[in-house]
């Protein structure tokens, strides 16, 4: 394949091997950019015509896209061989997709260098966000803006082009360059005069600059515009902002760190009591930030700290006060969640008269602690119904990131977990809970791949994506990272995240293992049975906790047939978490292929639930359609 680079930002344009290739036809362009608006979806033809012509397409509108489509192709790789499949624009069941790395796509490209900056030092982020924003030469989809299919795509792109000025720019005052941050920043207030992060951020850099007259001046054009156009007050922030710069505050353009050790300075000062009550607060923005290991370790010091004072009203709010929500339904550290089971269990049974608040907190607690086990579902249910009796939104965010934590007793169960998600969602906006609207799209985008939703699931994701750049939760776009891969790109996988082992701990090679099966599948097509499939040697790995069930298929694929048959007769059911039906389609297709006719049974049963689901429920790993196993199943178990 040719170097190729699409760009969107601006007008459309194609460049192969560093040459400008020309697209002389509208119809060339707007086919790029619908395409390149599907982020490496598939659309099917029906939808590209409608997308194509407004009102009635013309007679011949199939034909006349087949023939732009093999036009584009030309274009888009000038040195493929004739008769020779394409590798970048291609034909996925009756439509077509993109497969291109995200470097190759500026509009891709931005979204990536945009999810890599959270969380990351100033410096780099500053150099991540300049470069990304360097390859905006208009606006996104230019000639094409109005268009149906562009409207919301550029309204995402460009709010999220905003967030990454306003980020670039805190990052260079972070670094001690408030000058380079103006001349970013005068410029964006120009264009979006009624975003008050961009005017606060301005005067900062300003007075960074010992320009105070400057800063004043530009704040009050910002309170012109906000009350003059929009009949609004300017917020409390620029009030006592301006305010400071009048007093000529020597404390205001310095790191936000000193704040911060002042707080915590202050923290020190008071009593155990004091410290431990503010340590879950503490505790919960170091976990949500990334900073995972140090809370694990804290958190358990807290529990302790806190019953040696034999006060076990405290021990409980200590224990339930750690609302921090869970996604991935395996445990970082299995022995520091036994512990903290334990404790509150303990509190519950010390605390007969317990308020109901406190008593939720610690059901929950339970019920997040036993992810993925699925016997705690009543905790979970319990603190649910407390939470909405005392109509407490954040209470009821925790219930309920804890009851989907317990949705994984029988394969099938998407459908719940999405409206779980859903009702999240909700409940955060009342909280004021960007950490909670995270969690419940997070769950939502696993649950719309398992309902094979992905273009939904794909939503949820890019508006994840803007909530953990917004708001620095790091650790989200690991999910979303890791979710395009899967579904959308066929890029090198993401790096894993050494402080979330619970996650990490296999599943590189346990994704890579969905695909190549899933390729078998759409190779081969549903009606191959399963002795066919098996003739393809299977990638190893370190499978890490799944390696029991993985590895009967990698026995049978290589040719040890009497070791698979032996290991399947031993092999338990899989955990009842995320990857239920992944792992139990693993060892379906290893039944079959070896012709193990209880496992065959027992996988039949087990996956039934599913019939319809996609065994893609993690969001991450992706067997395909339950429906292929089955089929295949059920062939088996009439021939065995």
């Amino acid at each position: 394949m040719s170097n190729l680079q699409i760009r969107v930002l601006g007008p459309i344009s194609v460049i192969a091997d560093g040459v400008s290739r020309e697209l002389t036809k509208r119809r060339h362009r707007e086919i790029i950019g619908i395409l390149v608006a599907q982020r490496g979806r598939a659309i099917s033809t029906a939808s590209l015509i409608e997308e194509l012509w407004d009102g009635s397409p013309a007679e011949g509108a199939v034909g006349a896209v087949r023939t732009f489509v093999g036009e584009l192709r030309r274009i888009l790789e000038p040195h493929r061989p004739p008769r020779t499949p394409p590798s970048v624009l291609l034909t996925v069941g009756d439509g077509y997709a993109l497969r291109l790395n995200a470097e190759a796509v500026d509009a891709w490209g931005f979204e990536s260098a945009v999810a890599a900056a959270v969380g990351a030092s100033p410096e780099e982020v500053d150099s991540l966000l300049s470069t990304a924003l360097s390859d905006w030469h208009g606006a996104a989809f230019e000639e094409f803006a109005e268009r149906p299919w562009a409207i919301s795509e550029v309204k995402r792109l460009t709010e999220l082009r905003k967030t990454a000025v306003e980020h670039c720019a805190e990052a260079r005052l972070d670094c001690g360059r408030p000058a380079d941050a103006v001349s970013m920043l005068e410029a964006h207030v120009e264009g979006n005069p009624w975003r008050e992060e961009g005017w606060r951020l301005l005067a900062l850099a300003l007075y960074g600059n010992r320009r105070q007259g400057d800063a004043l001046a530009a704040l009050r054009r910002a309170r012109s515009q906000l009350v003059n156009e929009l009949g609004l007050d300017p917020s409390p922030g620029l009030v006592d902002l301006e305010g400071r710069i009048l007093r000529g505050d020597s404390e205001l353009y310095r790191s936000k760190t000193p704040g911060l050790a002042m707080t915590a300075t202050a923290y020190s000062r008071g009593g155990t009591r004091v410290q431990l009550e503010a340590s879950n607060a503490v505790l919960g923005s170091l976990a949500v930030a990334g900073n995972l290991q140090t809370v694990r370790t804290q958190r358990l010091a807290a529990i302790q700290a806190a019953a040696d004072l034999n006060d076990p009203e405290l021990t409980a709010r200590i224990i339930g006060g750690y609302d921090v929500p869970g996604i991935w339904t395996r445990t970082d550290d299995p022995a520091a969640a036994a512990v903290v089971i334990a404790a509150a269990e303990d509190a519950l049974a010390a605390n007969p008269r317990l308020s109901d608040r406190s008593r939720a907190r610690l059901l929950a607690t339970i019920a997040m602690e036993s992810r993925g086990t699925g016997d705690r579902h009543q905790e979970a249910c319990e603190a649910e119904s407390i939470a909405r009796r005392l109509g407490d939104a954040q209470l009821l965010c925790f219930a309920l990131s804890a009851r989907f934590m317990q949705t994984f007793a029988a394969a099938g169960l998407a459908a719940q977990r999405a409206d779980i998600g859903q009702r999240l969602i909700a409940a955060a906006f009342d909280a004021d809970s960007p950490t909670f609207e995270i969690n419940g799209r997070l769950i939502r985008m696993q649950a719309l791949c398992a309902m094979n939703d992905i273009n939904s699931a794909s939503t949820e994701a890019d508006a994840v994506d803007q909530l953990a750049l917004r708001h620095q939760r790091p650790l989200a776009s690991v999910f979303t990272h890791w979710f395009r891969w899967t579904f959308l790109t066929s890029n090198l996988p993401p790096p894993l995240p050494t402080e979330m082992p619970g996650f990490a701990d296999g599943i590189a090679a346990l994704a890579t293992l969905g695909l190549e099966l899933r390729q078998e599948t759409e190779l081969g097509g549903a009606e191959l049975n399963s002795i066919e499939l098996g003739s393809a040697q299977l990638s190893d790995g370190d499978f890490g906790p799944y390696e029991r069930w993985v590895r009967p298929l990698l026995l049978v694929r290589a040719g040890a047939r009497g070791q698979a048959a032996e290991a399947l007769r031993r092999l338990p059911d899989p955990p009842h978490d995320l990857l239920l039906e992944a792992t139990w389609c693993i060892v379906a297709q290893a039944a079959c292929e070896v012709g193990e006719p209880s496992l065959m049974r027992r996988a039949l049963a087990a996956l039934e639930p599913a019939k319809g689901e996609r065994a893609a429920g993690s969001g991450v790993v992706d067997l395909g359609r339950v429906d292929h196993y089955l089929g295949l199943l059920g062939a088996g178990s009439v021939s065995v």
